[in-house]
């Protein structure tokens, strides 16, 4: 799943890029307000957490600005400003959850988690499709209730195929949502992937559409 990060200080930003990149997340980072807001026009993120106090516009008018465009983009909102008026400002503006600093990496995963479900219907708690069950709390994936151990990479493509099962999924569309486009990847990565994932939950489970993608069968 692909998040945004809007955060001016360096050093937390890439705090937060390491621990989500290490949870299974593709996350893209933007350092102002200006850029944030260009971002989440133009791509296509399951999340943003956005810092308030921002150079060139601030988090308020950021996310004011996406829902007057109607663009539900679930926002959580972090800032130092912990007064419950600051607090009220921030979702009355639009922003779904907001978090203080200091903050607890886990209780930020659980927000996290918890606003993703929240935004579409299809993330449940637990995803399951045929006998295949995948607990994004636990990261904790099993087949026919045996335990299926993955790598983050492998663990992140199911993710995206179980929330998309059924559907005709195009490698570029799986390029853009589990691998970081700031990265160099390989052009046969979904590839090599999808042949990884195959040997561990059957291979009859993903189908190769021709010239289309791929299809996780329900």
């Amino acid at each position: 799943m692909r998040l945004l990060v809007v955060e001016d200080e360096t050093r937390l930003a890439a705090a937060l890029r390491r621990g989500l990149s290490a949870e299974g997340f593709v996350v893209d980072v933007a350092g102002t307000g200006p850029q944030g807001l260009d971002a989440a026009r133009h791509g296509e993120y399951d999340a943003m957490i956005l810092d308030v106090m921002l150079p060139g516009l601030s988090g308020y008018e950021v996310v004011r600005r996406l829902r007057a465009e109607r663009r539900w983009l679930p926002v959580l909102m972090l800032s130092a400003k912990d007064g419950e008026y600051d607090q009220a400002d921030g979702l009355d503006c639009g922003a779904d959850d907001y978090l203080t600093k200091p903050f607890s990496y886990v209780v930020l995963l659980a927000r996290l988690r918890a606003l993703l479900r929240r935004g579409a219907p299809r993330r449940p708690a637990v995803l399951t499709v045929g006998d295949l069950r995948l607990d994004p709390a636990r990261r904790r994936v099993t087949r026919d209730d045996v335990e299926v151990v993955l790598t983050s990479r492998e663990y992140a493509l199911l993710d995206y195929l179980m929330r998309r099962a059924g559907e005709v999924v195009s490698k570029t569309e799986l390029l853009d949502h589990v691998w970081d486009a700031s990265v160099d990847t390989a052009p046969n990565a979904v590839e090599v992937y999808v042949g990884y994932l195959r040997r561990k939950i059957g291979r009859e489970r993903l189908e190769t559409v021709r010239g289309a993608g791929y299809r996780l069968a329900t």
